[in-house]
């Protein structure tokens, strides 16, 4: 049992605890959470499997990511957008995704919200909650971690008020966490030091 503090995976290597509980996690973590993610149809995914991982492990939407992309036609914000009635009732038929009507009418309506938007609108507000790096010491432990912050609290607080949904300051701190607008590898991961 961690106290919460990195751990040595398969290899050796020090990680975030959470990281080591399957192999499609160490390699998520190892190669995509905390590195930057920029572009607007990008960053629309991430927001939309965040808001859909809303009361479920991360895990669950990892393993199906492949089939919400395949279902939400890549993500991209200007296809979505167009999504009728028959595509939400094709959605809550497909078992590659999860089948939740109001996270499924919420992404399809953040879609319509976003096409109606300038371009690079949507990674230039995100963008602009990121805190200062050297103002966020390194968390040793997991408790040093926080589920929510001022800053994430903020960006809820602005995309709401641009029209979007299912975008809590718990969603938004997630999406900050797995873009890189915040890096809470712990000190001693070996994925914070990585380029």
């Amino acid at each position: 049992m961690s106290d919460g503090t990195a751990v040595a995976g398969p290899d050796g290597a020090l990680r975030c605890p959470w990281a080591l509980s399957t192999p499609d996690y160490v390699t998520y973590h190892d190669e995509e959470w905390g590195r930057p993610v920029h572009g607007d149809d990008a960053l629309f995914e991430r927001l939309s499997l965040e808001a859909f991982q809303s009361g479920l492990s991360w895990i669950t939407i990892l393993r199906r990511r492949e089939g919400f992309r395949a279902a939400f036609a890549g993500f991209e914000i200007a296809k979505v957008a167009t999504f009728t009635d028959a595509d939400k009732e094709r959605l809550l038929a497909d078992a590659g995704i999860i089948r939740n009507r109001a996270k499924i009418e919420a992404t399809m309506a953040n879609a319509r919200a976003l096409a109606e938007w300038t371009p690079g609108d949507l990674d230039d507000l995100i963008w602009s909650h990121a805190p200062d790096p050297a103002a966020r010491p390194a968390p040793k432990t997991l408790a040093d971690v926080p589920a929510v912050t001022p800053e994430s609290t903020a960006l809820s607080k602005a995309l709401k008020k641009r029209g979007l949904r299912f975008v809590g300051p718990t969603t938004a701190y997630a999406l900050m966490q797995a873009c890189g607008l915040v890096d809470d590898h712990l000190q001693a991961c070996v994925a914070r030091s990585a380029p």
